[in-house]
């Protein structure tokens, strides 16, 4: 399953996004090391708002919660979501 983790960022820069992001993409793949499958996808910034959401698959929401956990990144929910990237 898809799901969206919304953050409140107010003030962040580029270099803390990528800094998030490479936190996200680690507690990923310690998790799934450890038999837990959880996979950061990709993140959107709204500079004007603070806003990120961030994409994951994984079996639940909570282990979604517990990588963001595990990579100490704020979040304000977690909810199921669809991807419509085109293929």
């Amino acid at each position: 399953m898809i799901f969206l983790v919304e953050r409140d960022l107010p003030g962040a820069t580029l270099e803390q996004l990528a800094a998030a992001q490479k936190a996200a993409i680690m507690a990923g793949k310690e998790l799934t090391a450890k038999g837990r499958a959880v996979r950061y996808i990709r993140s959107t910034f709204v500079p004007g708002e603070g806003r990120c959401m961030c994409l994951f698959e994984a079996e639940t929401a909570d282990l979604v919660r517990e990588a963001n956990e595990l990579a100490k990144l704020p979040f304000v929910r977690i909810v199921p979501a669809e991807d419509l990237t085109p293929l």
